[in-house]
């Protein structure tokens, strides 16, 4: 019991001491590669959008309407 609570005590001092360095470090890199991550992911989602957009108003809904109008027009 009392060697799990030394590891225990150990384990929450290292991440006391590793929360301080963290909070300590100011040089600001890890902002910048957060904010290059960021942008280019709006940057991909917007082009993904953009290039389903323009397939779905060329290619499918012209073809679906097409084939709803045939499906009803129906003479049997």
């Amino acid at each position: 019991m009392r060697k799990m609570m030394n590891t225990l005590k150990t384990r929450a001092e290292l991440l006391y001491v590793k929360t301080g360095r963290i909070l300590m470090n100011k040089d600001g890199s890890g902002y910048i590669e957060q904010a290059v991550i960021i942008l280019t992911g709006i940057v991909i989602g917007a082009l993904l959008l953009a290039g389903l957009y323009a397939l779905f108003g060329d290619v499918v809904l012209p073809t679906l309407t097409k084939r709803i109008q045939e499906m009803f027009d129906y003479k049997g």
